[in-house]
């Protein structure tokens, strides 16, 4: 689907206290240096370990004495030898450039640490090359300006554009992390639910790595130097040419579940990326017609998402309905039955 999944990060573990002071608020992060970074100086390691802030940045912080190894100061240019602990007191700074405005937020829950929203198709996750306004971030922004020191707004993962259904938003570091961390771990549950093209017999599992296609830079195709990418799918429904399917995804990958079902022939409906050439199935009724031409957009929706709270660690689940487009589609496709 990525559809777009977790932000990439190393697999370390992060600790995290707030410390106030009247004059600036501190974060306290800890991490322990992973073995394969041995050799390489803490520069590095810190870079690659605190991808969220900027490599000058980071060097401000190093020599002013806020970075510790196993609890002595190091120079920028130190080699690690791997399984160190470093303690970084990061300072609360805007790191957003991006500008508040003012987009509806379809709200389904939101406390101190968390925000969760339900997404209509249409709106961009975060701004990039075509879209730098108008983006569920800048309305993120207008909606908390708090979240303008996080990275990305507290957006820990996205969904295209043309997806629609129910997107997770830290509000806090401390949540950054642990929703990040749970996503790293797998343990956050995410369904979708699918309209595919063909009849499926069954449903199944789809064990395929992804990488950027090989020569369309703007699409994902299974690769052999791909990364582990698996989707599991469910038939709720078959109809003569098309499924209606439950997906549950086990990885985050970009487009995951958009190339995994092209993958096995079952592309999505209306996806214009990876479904090919479109084709009206042989059969229709004038209205299936009338929404199969009509449908411009992946017949994709987030529509479960479960995880552990950051702060109370009980676990909490939401589900979104489908959308009226997908909904008429699914009429169309019983009625034509």
């Amino acid at each position: 689907m990525q559809d777009k999944g977790v932000f990439t990060q190393l697999s370390c573990k992060y600790n995290l206290t707030m410390v106030d002071s009247e004059e600036l608020v501190m974060t306290r992060l800890t991490a322990e240096v992973p073995n394969e970074m041995a050799g390489m100086r803490l520069d590095q390691v810190l870079a690659e370990l605190f991808a969220d802030y900027s490599r000058s940045k980071l060097q401000t912080w190093v020599k002013a004495g806020r970075v510790k190894v196993n609890g002595v100061a190091l120079k920028p240019k130190d080699k690690l030898e791997g399984g160190e602990e470093i303690e970084l007191n990061a300072e609360a700074e805007v790191v957003i450039n991006s500008e508040p405005e003012e987009i509806p937020l379809d709200i389904l829950f939101e406390d101190e640490s968390i925000l969760i929203i339900n997404k209509p198709a249409g709106l961009v996750v975060h701004p990039a090359v075509g879209n730098w306004s108008g983006t569920l971030l800048n309305g993120l922004l207008n909606h908390d300006s708090n979240l303008e020191t996080l990275p990305r707004a507290g957006i820990v993962h996205r969904i295209d554009k043309e997806t629609s259904g129910i997107l997770m938003i830290a509000k806090t570091l401390q949540a950054h992390n642990s929703l990040t961390q749970q996503l790293q771990e797998r343990s956050i549950n995410r369904e979708y639910l699918a309209i595919t093209r063909g009849r499926m017999t069954a449903g199944g599992t789809v064990d395929e790595p992804i990488a950027r296609h090989p020569t369309d830079r703007k699409k994902y195709a299974v690769r052999e130097s791909g990364k582990d990418s698996i989707t599991h799918y469910r038939v709720e429904t078959r109809f003569t040419r098309h499924t209606f399917v439950r997906v549950k995804l086990e990885t985050g990958r970009t487009h995951q579940i958009r190339v995994h079902m092209a993958h096995i022939r079952f592309p999505l409906v209306g996806d214009q990326i990876y479904g090919g050439r479109f084709q009206m199935p042989a059969g229709c009724s004038e209205a299936l017609e009338k929404e199969l031409r009509s449908f411009k957009r992946q017949a994709l929706h987030a529509a479960k998402l479960g995880l552990q709270h950051p702060v109370t660690d009980e676990y909490m689940e939401w589900v979104q309905p489908l959308p009226d487009d997908m909904v008429r589609l699914l009429d169309a496709l019983a009625d034509n039955e």
